[in-house]
Formats: C-alpha cells, structure tokens, sequence
C-alpha cells in the first residue's frame, strides 16, 4: 500500500464556474496512504478531459496515531459528503478507488444507488488471504478483545511493499529509509478492525448494486487473492460487472509493472482514449507487432544506459524529444539540433524500473522512473513510431514539479537572431509583392523555407503524375545539407530581390 506525500483534499471551483455538463471522477485513496496510491490516474483523467475530485481520509495525511479512533463510519461519512459535493457540480461522475478506497467506493456507489457514472475498484480486499498473509493473521480477530493491544499493537508495512518491480520496489525502500511521509510505515491493529468490519458492509446486498462495475485485480496480490474480485463480480452479476487481471504485479497495480495496463482499462471503461490523455494520435505504424515491440526494447536499452544518442539515431530526421514542466530541460527538441541541446542537461540521466509496455496501433507507452543525482520521478514514456522510425519521445512524469526543483528555473529567452527576425519579416513581406513571383521563385522560395524550418527533405519523392509536388521535392531535396542558417538568410535575400524588382 505504497503512497507520496501527504495530500491535502483537492478543492474544486465554485459551482458557479464549473461546466455541469463535464464529466468527473471521483478518487479515493487506500489505507495509510494518499492520492499517490491512485500513481497518475489523475493526471491522465485531466488530460482525458475529466474533472477529478479526491480527499484525504480521516486519521491520514498526519501520524499513524491519528488512526487509533478513527471509525469505519467515519470513513464513510466522509466520502458521502464529498460524494454530495461532486455530485452538485456535476452531471455525470464515476467513482474510483484503490485498495479500502475500493471497498469504500464500492460501499458509497450502493448506498447511493449510483447511476450517473460507473464504479471501478482497483485491488478490493474482500478477503486478506494473499500469497504473503502470515498464517497466523486470521488471529487478529481474537486480539481485538484485549484491552489495550489493538491501539499500541503496529501492523508494519513489510517486504515487498505491494510492488513485484523490483527496481521500484528499492525506491520505496529508499524513500522509508529516508523517512519521507509519502505513506504511513505502520497502521494501528484499531484501524484493521475498521476495515474488517468495511468489508463486512460491502460483502451485503451486492445484488442491488445500480453502477456498471470494472474490477482490476493482480494474479500476483500478496495481500487479496483473485478471490475478492471474482466475489465482486459474482455477487455484483455478470450483467453489470466485469474483472481485469494483471500478469505482472502485486498489490500496488496504479504503480507496479501493469500500471499502463490500470491506465488504458480505467480511460476505454470511462469512454476516453489512453493515447489522446497523453495527447498523441493513433496510426497505423506499417510494421508487425512483434517488430514494434522489439523496437520498443531497443529504445528501453538506449534509455537504460542515458544513450540519448541512440535514441535519436532510431529516429526520423525531425523527430522531437519532448520533455514537460517549467524547468532548463524543458522544452522539445527536435533531430540532431535538437539532441545537441539535450545533452548538457541530459548528461547522468538514466530510466529505470521500466513496467509492462502497452501499444496501441503505432503507440509504444512504457511506465518508467527518470533518475538523476538525488532525483526519481516517476512516469510513463510514449513512443510514436512508423515503418521502424521514431517520429515522437514524451516524457510524462507523475510529478512536474519534482523535476522543476531538481533541473531549476528556465533560462531566460535570448530572443530571436537577426537572421530569424529577418526570415521572419520576409515571411510576412513576400505575401505582399506586387508582383507575383515565377514558378522557378516560386520553387526556390519554397525549398529554402522548407530547408530553414525543418531541414533536410525527408518521406518519399511523389510519384511521376504528381508533377507540381514532385518538382516541390526535388527543389527541396537540393539544397540538402544547406544549414538553418544559410536557408533562412537564403530565403530572406530572394523576397528582397522579388520586392526590388
């Protein structure tokens, strides 16, 4: 049950300037942690075009302690109340949660009879009856009755953590070692009684549950076998539920190995596109599967080893790195320029414990971890790729804003050179010529402005019947090598003699 920092509940705007009629999500966080448990789900909602709402439960976002007398009911009195509150400013809303989140999300869409949105339960633990459950666990219901033990007795959070990536299973390792407060390293015996007696709630009348129900559940759960999903869904009914099982993870399924897996299940469950919440199109890539997925591996390789080199040299002559957030790296970096600018900042970079890659047609998604000194950020990559080209390379990370405080504030812009700002007022002079320039002008203002704004020609030369885009290319083609440089200065001489003359 791995988390981040604390996190405070996500205030939304006043009803007045919210648009009823964009749909929302409703998340809600697993026991002893916070919105972190969810990995990026918010993040890919937004992008997906939804509004998401969470809070931080009561007894969490503070001590351990704070858990000793907090209540079941408690819990659920919180989330009906921001139920209410999402539920007033919006239409339409579903409800998500991950490990108690998930059975309070499940107990809340009953209670209320939730019919706006659907349902979906990430990792429910209908039973604790996973492959690490020490054996002599079930006697936690006895130890309940004796006076004292269930507040001082401390239920630690062990090895290996809900996270089978071993990999980022050390990073968590590392992060209790430091004693950040990214989630809580034990829960009182009180607290577990509290969830005992959750799962006892949603175990009843599942029959007259009115939300459409998904069920994401890990083969591999050392905490809650298969058996609390496939409970879900039977009781639930077939017709209403259905279950997604993992491969390749353990408890933690919205930041282990499956995470893009979670990702693209939870968006095509809310009607959404995993590949538009990362803002890239779906095309046909023109090569077989297997050879996108070894073309995969073999960007994996270069990133493993910061070979930001052999990244570039796998990609189109303007392929573009695009890296996010308010920081010196920031920025898209396009062909060799481009890589020549990454370098200084991209010295020392590495990507580690890579997840279990998710494509869809020519779009290759990998959940990774971006390390530098005294940085991990979590995050997913996006490849772009067409006939054994990389056309695009985006960085998504989890949190921005560790890598804003990690690569430091922006340079200031050094504004445009004289040779830009005069390629960019013939640009606007040569739309108003007196006199309209000659096919062979023409050709030649096209290929030098092609030349400064993308490079060397690149694609297929048309074929012999497309005569205007056939000569277009070959003018192009012909100034191959020119640098930016001396095409812009090229360009910008050529409208200053057609306007002389």
């Amino acid at each position: 049950m791995a988390a981040d920092a604390p996190v405070t509940p996500i205030t939304p705007p006043s009803e007045a300037a919210v648009d009823k009629s964009t749909p929302a999500v409703f998340l809600i966080h697993g026991l002893g942690g916070t919105q972190y448990d969810l990995g990026s789900m918010h993040k890919r909602l937004k992008n997906a075009g939804f509004v998401t709402h969470s809070l931080t439960l009561p007894g969490h976002g503070t001590t351990p302690e704070d858990l000793v007398h907090v209540t079941a009911e408690q819990w659920m009195e919180a989330v009906t109340a921001k139920y209410h509150e999402v539920a007033a400013q919006h239409d339409n809303f579903h409800i998500m949660g991950m490990c108690m989140g998930a059975l309070l999300a499940t107990e809340l869409a009953k209670r209320q009879k939730h019919t706006r949105g659907k349902l979906i339960a990430l990792a429910p633990p209908i039973y604790i009856d996973g492959w690490a459950t020490a054996w002599y666990t079930p006697a936690r219901h006895l130890m309940y009755y004796v006076p004292g033990v269930p507040a001082r007795m401390r239920v630690e959070e062990e090895d290996p953590f809900g996270i089978k990536n071993e990999q980022l299973r050390a990073i968590v390792k590392a992060k209790f070692a430091r004693g950040e407060n990214f989630h809580y390293r034990w829960v009182p015996l009180a607290c577990i009684r509290q969830v005992d007696r959750l799962r006892r709630w949603v175990m009843t009348d599942l029959k007259n549950m009115a939300s459409e129900t998904l069920v994401i559940h890990a083969r591999e759960d050392e905490l809650t076998s298969l058996a609390s999903a496939n409970y879900l869904v039977e009781q639930i009914g077939g017709a209403k539920a259905r279950m997604v099982v993992l491969e390749n993870s353990y408890h933690m399924i919205c930041v282990d190995n499956d995470r893009e897996q979670v990702a693209r299940n939870v968006l095509e469950f809310f009607g959404a596109s995993s590949a538009a919440s990362l803002g890239m199109a779906v095309d046909d890539p023109k090569m077989s599967a297997d050879a996108l997925q070894a073309f995969a591996q073999s960007l994996r390789a270069a990133l493993e080893a910061g070979d930001f080199s052999g990244v570039f040299a796998r990609g189109a002559s303007d392929m573009g790195w695009f890296q996010p957030g308010s920081n010196r790296a920031s920025g898209i970096y396009r062909g060799n320029k481009g890589l020549q600018a990454m370098l200084p900042w991209a010295g020392g970079i590495k990507f580690t414990a890579f997840g279990q890659p998710v494509f869809n047609a020519g779009i290759a998604v990998l959940p990774a971890t971006l390390t530098a000194a005294g940085l991990m950020s979590q995050g997913v990559l996006a490849f772009a790729v067409r006939s054994g080209r990389l056309l695009d390379a985006r960085w998504f990370p989890d949190d921005v804003a560790l890598e804003d405080a990690h690569f430091g504030a922006p340079p200031a812009p050094a504004g445009p050179s004289e040779a830009e700002r005069a390629f960019e007022a013939a640009g606007i002079a040569v739309k108003t010529l007196a006199k309209p320039p000659g096919n062979d002008e023409l050709l030649a203002l096209y290929a030098l402005y092609k030349q400064a704004t993308v490079g060397d020609a690149t694609g297929e030369r048309p074929g012999i019947m497309d005569v205007t885009g056939r000569a277009k290319f070959d003018a192009w083609a012909q100034r191959k090598g020119m640098a930016r440089e001396a095409a812009m200065a090229g360009y910008a001489a050529l409208v200053e003699k057609l306007r002389a003359g």
